[in-house]
């Protein structure tokens, strides 16, 4: 497999506009906006995968609470936090996403 990926290699540097084989490019950002932007979409998809987490976390306290109302109620009241959040987290992805496109 990683025989077949070092073929395929040439072939995207290859396909490089500027001809150069961007190693030389790589990991560096020269537009700070950009940059900018590419930090803050990185921290929404960490708080989405840690949303679903605890989603996951608050799924199996329900399953595992038997009879205890109070504990059915607070794993409801979690996910229904959490799904809150996770649409806030949302908005805030399309507004940067809407941002960047707009000042651009």
């Amino acid at each position: 497999v990683a025989a077949s990926a070092m073929l395929f290699v040439n072939h995207a540097f290859a396909a490089l506009s500027d001809g150069t084989s961007g190693l030389t490019q790589l990991g560096t950002q020269t537009d700070l906006r950009s940059a900018i932007v590419s930090v803050i979409a990185t921290v929404l998809d960490y708080i989405l995968i840690i949303a679903v987490v605890y989603v996951i976390y608050a799924g199996i306290r329900l399953i595992t609470s038997g009879g205890d109302e109070g504990g059915k109620d607070k794993a409801k009241q979690t996910i229904i936090y959490v799904i809150m959040g996770i649409i806030v987290v949302i908005f805030a992805r399309v507004i940067v996403n809407f941002a960047d496109n707009f000042f651009r």
